[in-house]
């Protein structure tokens, strides 16, 4: 029996997947796996018997990974599942930042109690009147799960997409359509570009990326949407191109007391994937993901641990180690089984980082002192017996 925790109010489309040999736990000291969305996690003190922890969503910046890695709890999040309700929210950033819907509203709002609203109306619309997106380029920066359907509406739409991905893979590339220009230089889609949008991960390398530099290249009248973490985006400096023109509106999905009520800014409070659907589609796969490593110590979209996918175990024993990615591990590892005479009829070693996962299928059930033996190894993290 499993037990697994809720930090955040879960969907339960999602938790209907568990199956029998699943119990849900009131207290996370008793859990092996971990629901999660928005709860910070960096203070909190994890329990020995935790394995797992599953974010329904992308962004893991809520959970201490590196500390998850070192105590061989792996973690996972659910890229994509959320896509579609981004994808839509992005286009409808667009929009109002191309026609001032939003100040037209506001407009009627204040003048609810006019009579003669309408024709009140007629005289004001034009302080309100913009650009259509047909004919415009936009320019994206990450091609993935969420900037790969945006491409394909705005390409549908009449625009002229621009994409800019170093990473894309085999598959992100065959949903992408063929009118979509695969730029290799960012300097491509800064010059050209009438509306620029970023989707790509918060890393050390991208924090920062539109920045007083980037801007400097981009065209007058820029807009910008940022619908995946602030901190890719230099606000100080998007505010200060605003007050000069350069930048005409920027899109934010992150609400912040930098930009929280300023001119030529609009600010959406964090709606991307606020959804039923994408909160629906996040338990699924958080869910499923989770129960497919409880199970059968499969890793699929973990962002601490690297993928690393053997199916269900059909022989008599599967054993599972979380170790530090050096020499010798394997050598050691088969060593052991080979001291007691078992045979391994299957094996996968992957790694990711400073961090490496091994999993062998065995032709009889793993010794208690074997994997005694295996936790003793210098480097190894966690030993599951998983059959």
């Amino acid at each position: 029996m499993f037990r697994y925790f809720c930090l955040n109010p879960i969907a339960e489309v999602g938790l209907e997947r568990f199956t029998d040999q699943y119990e849900k736990t009131a207290q996370i000291e008793d859990a092996q796996g971990v629901l999660v969305r928005s709860a910070a996690m960096h203070e909190m003190e994890l329990p020995e018997q935790l394995l797992a922890i599953a974010r329904a969503g992308a962004g893991v910046n809520n959970i201490p990974l590196e500390a998850c890695a070192e105590k061989g709890i792996v973690v996972f999040n659910t890229p994509g599942a959320n896509a579609n309700g981004v994808k839509e929210l992005v286009i409808a950033g667009m929009l109002m930042a191309a026609r001032d819907v939003v100040g037209g509203i506001n407009w009627v709002t204040d003048n609810a109690s006019d009579d003669g609203i309408a024709k009140a109306a007629e005289k004001a619309k034009g302080r309100f009147a913009g650009t259509e997106l047909r004919g415009k380029k936009l320019g994206i920066i990450g091609l993935g799960a969420i900037g790969g359907p945006v491409a394909n509406v705005a390409n549908y739409m009449g625009m002229e997409v621009y994409g800019y991905d170093p990473y894309l893979s085999v598959d992100a590339a065959w949903n992408l359509s063929r009118d979509i220009k695969h730029v290799l230089n960012l300097d491509e889609i800064f010059t050209q570009c009438d509306y620029i949008t970023i989707h790509v991960p918060l890393l050390e390398s991208t924090k920062g990326c539109i920045n007083e530099e980037a801007i400097g290249k981009m065209k007058e009248g820029v807009i910008i949407l940022n619908f995946a973490r602030d901190l890719l985006v230099d606000e100080a400096a998007v505010l200060a191109a605003i007050k000069t023109g350069k930048i005409r509106k920027y899109v934010t999905d992150f609400p912040n007391p930098v930009t929280a009520g300023q001119e030529g800014i609009i600010v959406i409070p964090h709606l991307g994937a606020s959804t039923e659907e994408s909160e629906d589609n996040c338990a699924k796969m958080a869910v499923k993901q989770m129960m497919n490593y409880l199970e059968n110590g499969n890793i699929i979209n973990s962002v601490n641990f690297p993928h690393c996918d053997m199916g269900v175990c059909t022989q008599q024993g599967r054993v599972a180690i979380a170790h530090a990615n050096k020499a010798n591990m394997i050598t050691k590892f088969t060593a052991c089984f080979g001291d007691k005479n078992i045979n391994i009829t299957d094996m996968t070693n992957k790694s990711k980082g400073d961090f490496a996962y091994t999993m062998l299928d065995i032709e009889a059930a793993a010794p208690s002192d074997t994997i005694e033996q295996l936790k003793a190894i210098p480097g190894v993290l966690r030993v599951r017996v998983v059959k």
